[in-house]
């Protein structure tokens, strides 16, 4: 007798969805998170993201291996470490990417992963501000919100993005998301919404256990199937067996490496660790695909930013004050406010960049705001071509995997990035924004010909933190089915952004609920043969 139907491994942005479909619907579910409880208030308070990565009590502290792309720089590569995963520490924008990408989905094979098959699952949670349409929902669980705050110089970003030929558009939703204007977040009345508020604390099922601080360390297999977990809390090693399915939802770092550990990945790999291989599988950990972001930013004059109002005491009580009586303002403000997508060249059927831009500059993430009025316009290439790799370092569960993102290791990378900043130069060009007398800091104007603009890139590109497809689904030499099932190994899938068969045009972590939503079904199915 099983001590549960499933066990889901991550309580982040897919495993709170999954755990509380499989339990309402009367299925015994275990679900193990190797973070802690989300009481921590920087969890919920929006700005909070800047103590909530970096820190250890919300983040796995990952870094990238050096990346030659990016002229020898090794990467801080946050993942949520808590209830609600990444959805705790993220940017809370709420985006889904267009219809062409799933379209793509559908074309390499994974038939019901079209827009028009997936669109329902995106609307099946969603709680839209503007109320039901065509292409929103009402009523579910995951709130859909307007921004708290308002910046003229944002407008004016956006005017001259206009004056330069994108249009302006109110939502960025719809399938086709190219032109500018503000994005929608997920929060309610000021607060973040992450999914363990969302999901996990609105299950109905009376047979659902959650434990945090529980780290996997594999997978156990019998006989060629999944049949539970062993686990490590408050010092002892565990175990917990399913009877229906494991169910792993770690996410794009950890499943892939929760598998190797396992004894599932490349055979080679696992037995230069001495982990006895229950799958050969070459692509378990290959095919990491992220958005690398390049952070412009101009000094201003006569330009009210955050930096000139955070970098006083009474500027910050003023902030403090605000948030405290209206819950709006500079605290509830997502890192970025205004968003484009664009064609980095006219002949593209979509939009293959997108732009975060913040009334704020610093140096790095996580460093002081400048003491100046300034803009960053980070500009992201939404189709990459490099790829990836996750590997386990050793055979320790504690120890973390080699993340090798190969950011701008092809030359179409390199000329999008290079495509991209003289597009946001253009931008910043147009006369609404030349009224700040914009003076450009980074990359800086002395980079112009080719090589210059390449050797900036790798200079100011940084994750904007989309890792996806490490345990992809496809054809035959993808780990995954399209019903995200594990090839070689029963009873066991793999439901988060790892799971992307390629990675969307825009922010992943609405996406990654739908994936979710959509394999929520797909187990319900199975359970009732």
């Amino acid at each position: 007798m099983s001590d549960w139907d499933y066990i889901v491994v991550g309580a982040g942005s897919a495993g709170c969805v999954v755990a509380k479909r499989l339990s309402d619907a009367g299925h015994r579910v275990l679900v193990l998170e190797a973070g802690g409880k989300d009481n921590y208030h920087w969890v919920h308070i929006p700005m909070g993201y800047l103590y909530c990565i970096g820190n250890p009590r919300t983040d796995w502290m990952y870094r990238t291996a050096p990346v030659d792309g990016l002229n020898g720089r090794s990467l801080l590569y946050p993942r949520g470490k808590v209830l609600g995963g990444c959805s705790s520490i993220n940017g809370m924008l709420y985006l889904r990417g267009q219809a062409a990408d799933y379209d793509g989905w559908r074309q390499m094979g994974l038939t019901g992963w079209g827009w028009d098959d997936v669109l329902p699952y995106f609307l099946k949670s969603e709680d839209y501000v503007d109320g039901p349409s065509d292409m929103h929902g009402t009523g579910g669980e995951w709130r859909v919100e307007n921004q708290r705050l308002h910046w003229d110089l944002l407008d004016d970003w956006m005017e001259a993005a206009a004056a330069w030929g994108l249009p302006k558009v109110t939502d960025f939703n719809t399938g086709d998301n190219e032109g500018v204007g503000y994005f929608r977040v997920n929060q309610r009345n000021g607060w973040r919404m992450n999914t363990a508020k969302a999901f996990l604390r609105t299950a109905t099922g009376k047979t659902l256990k959650v434990e945090t601080q529980a780290h996997t360390r594999r997978i156990l297999i019998e006989d060629g199937r999944a049949v539970g977990v062993e686990y490590e809390r408050t010092g002892r090693i565990l175990q917990a067996r399913a009877g229906a399915e494991v169910i792993l939802c770690a996410g794009a770092v950890n499943s892939p490496q929760i598998l190797q550990l396992s004894g599932i990945g490349p055979g080679d790999l696992l037995q230069e660790h001495g982990i006895a291989v229950q799958h050969d599988a070459p692509q378990v950990g290959a095919n990491l695909q992220d958005h690398l972001q390049l952070r412009c930013a101009w000094r201003l004059t006569r330009a009210k930013t955050l930096n000139t109002m955070a970098n006083s005491l009474w500027g910050k009580a003023m902030i403090g004050m605000e948030y405290a009586m209206r819950r709006s303002g500079p605290m509830s403000m997502a890192p970025s406010q205004l968003g484009a997508f664009s064609k980095s060249r006219p002949d593209l059927a979509t939009a293959d960049l997108e732009y975060h831009v913040q009334p704020l500059s610093l140096e790095a993430f996580g460093q002081p705001l400048h003491n100046f009025p300034a803009i960053t316009a980070s500009v992201c290439n939404l189709r990459p071509q490099s790829r990836g790799t996750v590997q386990i370092a050793s055979a320790d569960p504690h120890q973390a995997p080699v993340i090798a993102p190969n950011y701008l290791s092809t030359e179409g990378d390199l000329q999008v990035a290079r495509d991209a900043i003289r597009q946001v130069r253009a931008i910043m060009a147009q006369s609404p924004m030349q009224r700040y007398a914009p003076e450009e800091m980074k990359p800086g104007a002395q980079a112009q010909t080719d090589a210059e603009l390449a050797q900036a890139a790798g200079d100011v590109g940084t994750t904007i933190f989309h890792p996806t497809c490490t345990v992809r689904m496809g054809g035959d030499d993808a780990p995954l089915d399209g019903q995200m099932r594990l090839r070689g190994i029963g009873g066991l899938r793999v439901v988060d952004a790892s799971a992307m068969p390629a990675i969307p045009s825009g922010n992943t972590n609405a996406p990654t609920i739908m994936m979710a939503e959509k394999a929520s079904d797909m187990i319900l199915m199975a359970a009732r043969g």
